[in-house]
């Protein structure tokens, strides 16, 4: 499974930004698609997941509210809608794909696809 992120940028503290993660390979291995970050001297943490079946999401407590997961899978394609941006928010935003696990988690280390990973930063 490959992935590849796009999207982020530089914001002011409220606005919003959009990132999107494609898909491309062996998706039809694929069980959970989650969305990481990871600030400047931090480690990675978790932020959303969405999973393949019945499209579960579950939201880290710090994004509830202002970040919204969503797929086309069609186009094997999740999307990660960031709104009430704050300064806090900014971090590299990485993709992760399960293959292994029926059942979506919030760990690291039940992800073993990762996306490049793109920048976020909320100013101000």
């Amino acid at each position: 499974v490959q992935l590849q992120a796009s999207g982020g940028g530089l914001v002011q503290a409220g606005g919003s930004l959009s990132l999107s993660c494609a898909a491309s390979g062996r998706t039809s291995f694929l069980w959970t698609i989650a969305w990481f970050r990871q600030a400047p001297g931090k480690e990675r943490e978790f932020v959303v997941f969405i999973s393949r079946i019945g499209g579960t999401t579950t939201y880290a407590e710090s994004v509830k509210g202002r970040f919204t997961i969503s797929r086309d899978t069609a186009k094997n394609t999740v999307y990660l809608e960031m709104n009430s941006l704050k300064p806090e928010d900014t971090a590299v935003y990485y993709c992760a794909a399960d293959t292994n696990h029926r059942l979506p988690s919030r760990f690291r280390r039940a992800y073993d696809f990762w996306g490049q990973g793109t920048q976020v930063t909320v100013s101000s």
